[in-house]
């Protein structure tokens, strides 16, 4: 299966070379400044990177290794991270390249790789945030039934269906891309290969309003609702929490539900300044920051997020770091 589908990638993007002839490569611009501060920033997205990979490797770690943390609520948040370690390792290492590299280019089939597993990788968070929101619904609001309803075999279905709608939602724009006329112009100003310059790009030979309309609409209906739906059931969720007579069981759920929406908040609002609508002629360094806001930083806030207003995640923690 998995050679079927490297020949499918290999074909569409042959086809699509055929289609680009004068287009083979692209270049990635990234931060342009002198060679100092390439250097500065080199490092500085190092260091962030692996404390990425290490923050979210540990989450794993712990909730692998503490029978405790063997809930739903937890096996999502152990998943959450693994998608995050997959997500900064689709665009930080060719960042990190790029900085050191006097040749910037990257080639058309790489270029559609890179934006292919960016989005879906997008799109896979997105829905883990929707699951993870609904989990917290189910236990707050309907306690009764959430251990009948929220079993551990549901709960890997629901990952299963996050990773492979995750995976198709974003098919369809991404073969439209490769169908494109892309005639000449091949500088990006960004970091990566993301959807708003390869239209602006492609726009600039022939008018591309079918494709635009397509990914916009596509692009709006999964962030809005995936929002609206992660927003209606923690007001749900908030309101049950009020009703807690417990001070204690009042604070305990506040704080898990916080750190969620934390999350959410961080990610969802870079997101819709970027993609509600692609191609809209907005300014690239506002892009090129919203970008490397939700796609660098904010992987790395979300372990820091879930842990510290987490004292079971603290505790495993302790564990797996060698502490008390």
């Amino acid at each position: 299966m998995i050679s079927d589908n490297l020949h499918g990638w290999q074909k569409m993007t042959s086809e699509a070379r055929n289609i680009s002839d004068t287009v083979s490569d692209f270049i990635l611009l990234g931060f342009s400044c002198r060679w100092e501060i390439r250097i500065f920033l080199f490092f500085t997205f190092f260091v962030i990177y692996i404390l990425t990979l290490l923050g979210n490797l540990a989450i794993m770690c712990a909730v692998t290794r503490d029978h405790r943390l063997h809930t739903p609520m937890y096996i999502l948040l152990a998943n959450f991270s693994f998608l995050e370690i997959c997500y900064v390792n689709s665009d930080v290492p060719n960042m990190l390249a790029n900085f050191l590299s006097k040749n910037k280019t990257i080639s058309f089939a790489r270029c559609l790789l890179q934006l292919y597993f960016f989005f879906s990788l997008g799109t896979t968070e997105c829905l883990f945030l929707s699951i993870m929101a609904y989990d917290r619904f189910l236990a707050i609001c309907r306690p009764l039934h959430y251990p009948t309803v929220m079993t551990i075999k549901f709960c890997s279905s629901l990952i299963i269906f996050c990773w492979v709608y995750g995976f198709l939602w974003f098919l369809v724009p991404v073969i439209r891309i490769t169908q494109l006329p892309f005639c000449g112009p091949n500088v990006i100003d960004d970091f990566l290969c993301d959807l708003s310059p390869l239209l602006a790009l492609a726009s600039a030979c022939v008018p591309i309003p079918g494709t635009v309309l397509i990914c916009g609409t596509m692009s709006s209906l999964l962030i809005f609702a995936t929002f609206f739906y992660i927003i209606g059931s923690y007001t749900l969720v908030l309101r049950s929490v009020m009703q807690v007579p417990s001070a204690a069981g009042r604070k305990k759920a506040f704080s898990t539900c916080s750190s969620h929406l934390a999350v959410v908040f961080l990610f969802y609002g870079s997101v819709m300044m970027t993609y509600v609508s692609p191609g809209s002629g907005q300014a690239e360094s506002m892009q090129k920051f919203t970008t490397l806001f939700y796609s660098v930083l904010t992987p790395l806030f979300n372990p820091m997020i879930y842990s510290l207003r987490n004292k079971e995640m603290k505790d495993a923690l302790k564990k797996v770091l060698g502490g008390s």
